[in-house]
């Protein structure tokens, strides 16, 4: 971080991160992101090999766990904590944004979509909440996409639960806003991670959407993690209940 041109929070130094899904794209770019700022920063993830590698490159805390599993989730935290102490600082992550036709989908599928993209964010808040509490402190960020926003077909799950998201970050903010705790919401556009360009990211389809971005270039997985940054640190200590979209102006 120090050979960069962007700005260092002295607030986050020691802080306590839990990121959700940091072991691929978005989510290892913020725990890198944060081990560079001096936090002390923990993962969670299913993706064994990657997340090894990626606490291998940071010196990050990873704890193995499939977030559909709540048990497995809450011990995972209490694992964290633990080891490192409360958490201070929570990311709400981890999703996946499989496309599936609405024919397709049956009550099972919905089901685990909604474990995957959604419930986990409560649950996760849930647990770390009390430890905030009492640091009257804290600042938790959820993961949204403008998927929803723009009116994306081809995924109705996936937005269907992204879309939940603003709900549950303004009902969070307004609960524990009593005690000092932040919630916020990043909402990121195409963020050409190396899954989206091995999935998507044709090149008919890259300059179809760059076309109608204001700002010409790919959103790339540090953009996303600068304003998590932010909203981690001091710097926002009065930015609640809000959402910040990172698209190249897009929406």
């Amino acid at each position: 971080m120090a050979d960069t041109p962007y700005a260092r929070y002295p607030s986050l130094s020691g802080k306590v991160v839990l990121i959700t899904g940091g072991a691929s794209g978005i989510g290892a770019e913020m725990v890198r992101a944060f081990a560079g700022q001096g936090a002390k920063p923990a993962f969670l993830d299913f993706d064994d090999a990657g997340g090894r590698a990626v606490a291998a490159e940071t010196g990050a805390m990873f704890v193995p766990c499939d977030l559909r599993d709540i048990a497995a989730l809450r011990a995972a935290i209490a694992t964290v904590a633990g080891a490192l102490g409360p958490v201070q600082v929570l990311v709400n992550n981890a999703a996946r944004d499989d496309r599936h036709g609405l024919e397709t989908v049956e009550p099972d599928y919905w089901d685990e979509r909604m474990a995957t993209n959604l419930r986990h964010m409560f649950f996760c808040a849930q647990a770390v909440a009390p430890a905030m509490r009492a640091a009257k402190a804290g600042s938790i960020i959820n993961m949204g996409s403008v998927s929803w926003m723009g009116g994306q077909g081809g995924m109705p799950a996936y937005t269907t639960a992204k879309s939940a998201v603003r709900g549950l970050t303004r009902g969070l903010a307004r609960d524990l806003g009593v005690d000092g705790i932040r919630v916020n919401e990043v909402v990121p556009g195409w963020v050409f991670t190396e899954r989206q360009e091995q999935l998507w990211a044709t090149p008919e389809a890259v300059a179809k959407h760059l076309e109608g971005q204001c700002l010409k270039r790919k959103v790339m997985p540090p953009d996303i993690a600068r304003m998590v940054l932010w909203l981690a640190a001091d710097d926002s200590a009065m930015v609640t209940s809000q959402y910040f979209v990172v698209d190249g102006g897009k929406i």
